[in-house]
C-alpha cells in the first residue's frame, strides 16, 4: 500500500515549515520510546537516529532558505 503524503510545488518558507514539523515529529517519536525503552542499546539506537535527523533538518533549512519555490515529494509504503 502506498500513500501519498505530499506532492507539489512549495513557497521556500511554507516547504520549510512542512519539513520542519515532519522531521520534528520524527524526533519527538523516537524521544517518547527513549523514555519508555530499558534496553541501552535501543536508547543509543534512538539517539543516533535523532542526530542524524537534526542533521538533516539543518541541511534542508539551509538548501531551502536558497530556493524560492521548493518540489516536495513523499510517500509512505506500507509493506509486509
Amino acid at each position: 500500500m502506498k500513500i501519498q503524503l505530499i506532492h507539489g510545488k512549495f513557497e521556500a518558507q511554507e516547504a520549510l515549515e512542512l519539513v520542519s514539523k515532519l522531521i520534528h515529529a520524527k524526533i519527538k517519536f523516537h524521544e517518547s520510546r527513549i523514555t519508555n525503552t530499558c534496553s541501552e542499546e535501543d536508547i543509543k539506537m534512538r539517539e543516533s537516529k535523532i542526530k542524524f535527523l537534526q542533521k538533516d533538518l539543518f541541511e534542508a533549512r539551509t538548501f531551502i532558505s536558497t530556493q524560492k519555490i521548493i518540489n516536495l515529494e513523499s510517500e509512505i509504503f506500507l509493506n509486509t
